[in-house]
């Protein structure tokens, strides 16, 4: 028996207005809530056809679980939440990042909600609050540092997790990361190879992991293709277009001016480019630059720049992947990824046009 006709005769009418619930779908089946429950459940004893039906309905009148009700019954919220500054906003990761997560997330009874905050207020603020309410069962975090404490923290009280990016603390945890290393070792190679001698990166900030790993990536391409880095270090991504704009302005108009331009950021290699007209120079003639770019923004508003594709959603899917993977008790050192950069060519001028 898979309950088709029990409590049919005691399960009352829902009430108009109200939020679907399993007596809603009870009632419009003709089913016992408990069946419901089950069916819902995919449990064994409940026929196809039956589960079939309370699908059908749950999803017509969208039903979503009590996450209150869950929380008692089971100690989970099923939710995941992802933790984002607004810099990450700014620079257009929040959007594909959400788009990669959900399409994980989708097949699975895990519910996304995203917790932003300010990079200039306390990181280990939001992570606390998660904690101390359990409103989560687990947690992304990105711009992770060398010494992250939002590691620290999480390892201690045992929440799954996974980050946007690696750590140096000798605590193997799941992560997902882009070869920013790589990123920039192939862009000096690539101004190399157009004849410029003289460049400059700019950089993430210092107190981030991958701060170290693309100024390696750079200083490591000077030393192999025979060229020369030319400081700049007054602004880096996280400081505002205006503030970039006009620090590579007052470069561009030293006898110190690079010709060859290495980008750790989309939105940042816009400003680089208004320094340089704003310093009456052209890019593509006067100095080259290569960025690296989560979008096709850049290359359709300045083809003459070189960029490399980062993919942000293919990160949202694998960090989805990693922290489930961590909620279900797989070993962390089996939930660890890196991507590497897509050169993308410089667009010929007919292509935009």
């Amino acid at each position: 028996m898979d309950g088709k006709t029990k409590n049919r005769a005691t399960t009352a009418a829902p009430v108009e207005g109200g939020r679907p619930t399993l007596k809603t779908i009870a009632f419009m089946t003709g089913l016992g809530v408990t069946t419901v429950s089950r069916a819902l459940k995919d449990a064994p004893d409940i026929g196809a056809e039956t589960k079939e039906r309370v699908r059908l309905v749950a999803k017509q009148i969208g039903y979503q679980p009590n996450r209150a009700g869950v929380r008692l019954r089971t100690g989970k919220t099923n939710v995941i939440s992802l933790v984002l500054t607004l810099e990450e906003e700014i620079m257009g990761i929040t959007s594909p990042m959400v788009i990669g997560i959900t399409e994980i997330l989708a097949g699975t009874q895990y519910h996304l909600v995203v917790t932003p905050y300010s990079s200039a207020k306390d990181p280990l603020g939001p992570i606390r609050y998660i904690l101390d309410t359990g409103a989560a069962d687990g947690v992304i975090i990105s711009r992770t540092e060398p010494n992250d404490p939002r590691v620290t923290l999480l390892t201690e009280r045992r929440l799954p997790f996974a980050t946007h990016g690696r750590t140096e603390m000798g605590l193997i945890h799941p992560y997902h990361d882009f070869d920013n290393e790589r990123f920039a070792y192939e862009a000096v190679r690539k101004l190399v190879d157009r004849g410029r001698r003289r460049l400059v990166l700019l950089e993430p900030p210092p107190n981030l992991t991958f701060h170290s790993h693309m100024r390696t990536g750079f200083e490591r391409g000077v030393r192999d293709f025979g060229a020369e880095a030319v400081s700049f270090h007054q602004v880096n991504i996280d400081h505002s277009l205006v503030a970039i704009r006009d620090a590579f302005e007052k470069l561009m108009r030293s006898p110190d001016a690079p010709d060859g331009v290495v980008s750790g950021s989309g939105s940042g290699a816009i400003a680089l480019i208004a320094g340089i007209e704003a310093a009456g120079k052209k890019v593509g003639e006067d100095a080259e630059m290569v960025s690296k770019v989560p979008s096709d923004f850049l290359r359709w508003l300045r083809p003459e720049v070189m960029t490399m594709y980062e993919d942000i959603r293919i990160a949202g899917r694998e960090l989805a992947k990693a922290v489930i993977g961590h909620i279900e008790g797989r070993p962390p050192e089996t939930l660890q990824s890196l991507s590497q950069p897509e050169f993308q060519p410089p667009m010929a001028r007919s292509a935009v046009s």
